[in-house]
């Protein structure tokens, strides 16, 4: 399950640091839009880029996401990526992310292509800000 304030800084359009582990072992991280369910974080990406083959190959992850009012607010979510979704749902699930973000539509183009990043917590932190700042 997925606690708050994960939950809710998820759901908000806050931005978040994704990191995977290349083929060597080390640590890459993009900045993400994410989302989740209450079971799981979700990342939405592209299928064939070196994220999503770092999943596969281990799925193994770490999610921050910070708050864009208070950059000192945020929370980690570290896990497993325990499905990738592809086909429909992934293209529709582009489409919302792209609404909450940019406030438009996103384009039809690509969205065959989209995969989402199903993500298991087994260990959740936060920090609740600078005093004052909110």
């Amino acid at each position: 399950m997925i606690e708050e304030p994960a939950r809710s800084l998820a759901r908000a359009g806050n931005f978040a640091a994704f990191t995977t582990l290349l083929p060597d072992g080390r640590p890459m991280t993009h900045v993400m839009w994410v989302d989740c369910d209450d079971e799981h974080l979700l990342i939405n990406s592209v299928e064939g880029r070196r994220k999503v083959r770092n999943v596969e190959a281990n799925p193994e992850v770490a999610v921050t996401i910070w708050d864009r009012d208070d950059p000192y607010r945020y929370a980690e979510v570290r896990g497993r990526v325990v499905e990738i979704v592809r086909g429909p749902e992934a293209g529709e699930h582009i489409d919302v992310l792209s609404r909450r973000y940019l406030g438009r539509p996103y384009p039809a183009e690509g969205r065959d292509r989209r995969v989402i990043l199903r993500i298991a917590a087994h260990r959740q932190r936060d920090e609740p800000g600078m005093p004052g700042s909110s």
